[in-house]
């Protein structure tokens, strides 16, 4: 899976002040990746506000990126849940010709023991016609998938191919890369820590901040999987401030406000988020303003 080797980032689905999906900043938010060094997208991730979306949104946000991306990129469709059955279904229905591999969380708010993980996870295997990505997020879905069970199923299934690693926890990413089967793919879901998880061995990094500033975060992985070393933590220590602020008031309220500031979209999120509140928008301005200003 050479595709999914660098960075590849987390859509947001942009809204107008009304709460309607905004088509052309979604266009912008597209282009404006792509163009600054994306390697890959993924589409309907938890940052895409997912859990607020209608049926019929979801179409078009998914029939909106395949044709604004136009074959340049990869792309990754975000399809998981906490009903297997749901998701065994929609694997099956759903035409996912466009996509080199699905995302799929970890389910959430039932709180499955570890073998109910490896379960849900075998029904997506075998119902997933593409490679899958599985996706752990223990501060979302309040149960961690362990290294035990992650290996059980890359050593069990071919179709399991990597893994979004999103716990926050380098040493749990470390043990996944000491012990993980020769192909399979260990991708940072935690941006602060996509560098290390990188020079350990990961794939890259499933980002937020990377959409926001596409050239400097995806060089910075670059770097880091060629073993430059010093030039990957200057952009690094670069954004970090940014990566602290854009999560301190919530997924995607901060990203957000990076876009409003450069002019790509409004900063809108749908309830039960609520935008961020001025002393960060300030703080995220002057931070914004002078990457813009070096660059």
């Amino acid at each position: 899976m050479q595709s999914l080797i660098g960075t590849g980032v987390a859509l947001i689905t942009p809204f107008k002040d009304d709460f309607t999906i905004d088509i052309d900043a979604l266009r912008r938010v597209v282009n404006f990746s792509i163009d600054g060094g994306i390697e890959y997208l993924v589409i309907l991730g938890t940052t895409a506000e997912n859990a607020t979306l209608s049926e019929e949104e979801k179409e078009l946000v998914i029939a909106t990126v395949i044709e604004v991306n136009a074959g340049r990129l990869p792309l990754v469709l975000g399809v998981g849940g906490n009903n297997t059955l749901n998701v065994v279904e929609e694997l099956r229905t759903r035409d996912l010709s466009a996509f080199v591999a699905i995302l799929s969380v970890s389910p959430y708010y039932n709180k499955p023991s570890q073998e109910g993980i490896y379960q849900h996870f075998k029904a997506v295997s075998e119902a997933s016609p593409i490679p899958v990505i599985l996706y752990n997020v223990p501060g979302r879905t309040s149960s961690n998938m362990l290294p035990s069970t992650v290996l059980r199923l890359a050593n069990d299934f071919d179709n399991i191919v990597a893994i979004k690693e999103a716990a926050g926890d380098l040493v749990q990413a470390m043990q996944l890369l000491k012990n993980k089967p020769k192909d399979f793919l260990v991708i940072s879901g935690d941006d602060m820590i996509a560098l290390p998880v990188v020079l350990a061995g990961g794939a890259g990094v499933i980002s937020v901040i990377g959409q926001g500033f596409p050239k400097e975060f995806s060089e910075m992985i670059r770097l880091g999987l060629n073993r430059k070393v010093d030039d990957a933590f200057k952009l690094h220590y670069l954004l970090a401030d940014c990566i602290d602020m854009i999560f301190e008031q919530g997924n995607p309220a901060g990203i957000k406000e990076v876009f409003s500031i450069l002019g790509i979209t409004e900063n809108v999120v749908r309830l039960p988020l609520v935008s961020v509140d001025e002393f960060l928008a300030s703080r995220l301005d002057s931070f914004v303003k002078k990457i813009v200003k070096n660059t």
